[in-house]
């Protein structure tokens, strides 16, 4: 400030400061304005979220409309709430991922992850989202236990780094003989596919875990359930500075609160599964018949842009992936088409794998594609699939019915509460297209989520598989180590 200004200030009555007292009345202002900013402001500043976790069905995986999975859902609506794009770094190894929390890669891990005395040595948990039991998990056909001593001289196998090797710490301080081997790199759903081929005999699995993949290897049953539940939440670092730790906090509480939670968890953990039987063939029937009509899958679903897991399972449904397949009613082939929806769709022989499977996805699309444009996906996709099993007319029925009941026609939960009643003379008789038996398009659509969801794991799981072999191949002195994913923007 020039002399000539501070007299001014002066002469006009105005108290004058000297350039020292300007700066102690200024001394909080400036030292709030060059304090260094929280990771919270730093993180919404950079415009992502990086965080930590593992691919697998109840963390994150692909699905037909993109990412998808209970810890990934969850994530992105924390990282919604503070107007961010989620990233994710797959970290297969569990060690490596609870040493990684907090560095550049991921501010935290959302991984399904146990609160154990150990990690709370060294890592802060959020609010828990979720308590899981654990169950011991054994072969089907083999012996079942029922306690503890009955895993004496078992080969059990547990991952490496788990909150389970830490249980069987524990337990062993009761059960001296009590003994165990940890592998690196493996998910749960790895260690139930080692118990279902018969690679090891017994291994512990969280209840959210064994649920979602017990269709996957039906071999693998539960014998009994460990004292205990555990608490799951987000693993944060331990330092000074823990306001995205309180942000992520306060955002389950509220999460919680208003009921979405508990929405989120039905969604993955309360679906309809197969019972033991349905589940044995279809692995089985993944295995044998799977293979053989793979290629057509894949480059028919490529030329409809459709997901080729998806197009086989719809298959599956109709025909359990068998060519000569043929109902009561005259449908035959891998996708069971009519005879005159064969012909409208130009296919000459449904018998003919290449045919009924281009002829199917084609069908399929043409459903879609008559769908009102403000029907948006999942919902459409639903949708699409109730009309290629009951027609578009009864579809068109069930919709009406729907708004004319206050629900919304747009909304697949809301339309499959209405599809059912179109068996019954009261409602079906006031439709255009009369009778139908409204319950199967539901049932219909469910099974083909519930065939989806298995193969999108079970694929996963095989892609793990073969990696895995693959860096053991490169890497035969340490064949446990294998490079991280990369930081994907998802």
């Amino acid at each position: 400030m020039s002399i000539e200004k501070q007299d001014s200030i002066r002469r006009k009555g105005r108290p004058f400061y000297t350039l020292g007292g300007l700066l102690l009345c200024m001394m909080p202002f400036l030292l709030a304005s060059s304090s260094i900013p929280t990771l919270l402001e730093r993180t919404i500043d950079q415009g992502f979220l990086p965080i930590l976790s593992s691919n697998g069905p109840i963390t994150y995986y692909e699905g037909p409309f993109g990412y998808t999975g209970f810890e990934y859902e969850l994530a992105e609506a924390f990282a919604e709430d503070l107007g961010l794009e989620l990233a994710i770094k797959d970290e297969s190894n569990l060690g490596e991922m609870l040493n990684d929390v907090g560095s550049s890669a991921g501010l935290f891990a959302a991984s399904g992850l146990s609160v154990t005395g150990t990690r709370q040595k060294y890592l802060q948990f959020s609010v828990p989202y979720m308590q899981v039991d654990q169950h011991v998990i054994y072969r089907r056909g083999s012996n079942r236990p029922r306690k503890v001593e009955d895993l004496i001289g078992l080969d059990i196998v547990v991952a490496a780094h788990s909150s389970h090797t830490e249980l069987l710490q524990n337990l062993q301080l009761t059960f001296p003989d009590l003994k165990w081997r940890e592998v690196d790199d493996l998910e749960q759903l790895d260690l139930l596919e080692m118990i279902h081929s018969g690679k090891a005999d017994i291994t512990i699995a969280d209840s959210t875990a064994y649920t979602v993949n017990s269709n996957i290897y039906p071999r693998a049953r539960r014998g009994f359930n460990l004292p205990g539940a555990k608490n799951i939440a987000w693993a944060f670092p331990k330092n000074g500075d823990d306001s995205l730790y309180k942000a992520a906090n306060q955002f389950l509480v509220e999460y919680r609160d208003s009921g979405k939670l508990k929405e989120l968890t039905s969604k993955y953990f309360d679906n309809d599964y197969l019972d033991v039987g349905g589940a044995l063939t279809f692995s089985q029937h993944i295995d044998q018949r799977l293979p053989k009509w793979e290629k057509l899958f894949r480059e028919t679903a490529e030329e409809f842009e459709l997901d080729w897991l998806f197009l086989a399972a719809m298959s599956y449904q109709e025909s359990h992936w068998n060519a000569k397949a043929k109902s009561f009613t005259g449908v035959r082939g891998l996708m069971m088409l009519t005879r005159n929806t064969a012909k409208a769709l130009g296919v000459k022989d449904r018998t003919d794998p290449e045919e009924s499977i281009y002829g199917g996805a084609k069908y399929f699309i043409q459903r879609l594609e008559s769908l009102p444009d403000r029907i948006q996906n999942p919902d459409r996709l639903w949708m699409a699939l109730a009309a290629y099993n009951v027609g578009l007319g009864h579809l068109e029925d069930a919709r009406i019915l729907t708004e004319k009941q206050g629900g919304n026609p747009d909304l697949w939960e809301d339309l499959k509460e209405r599809l059912p009643l179109l068996s019954k003379k009261k409602y079906y008789s006031k439709t255009r297209h009369g009778y139908a038996r409204g319950y199967e398009p539901v049932r219909y659509v469910e099974n083909i989520r519930n065939y989806h969801n298995i193969l999108v794991w079970h694929h996963e799981s095989e892609q793990r598989r073969l990696a895995l072999e693959l860096q053991n191949e490169i890497e035969p002195v340490n064949s446990s180590s294998m490079e991280n994913g990369t930081l994907s923007q998802l």
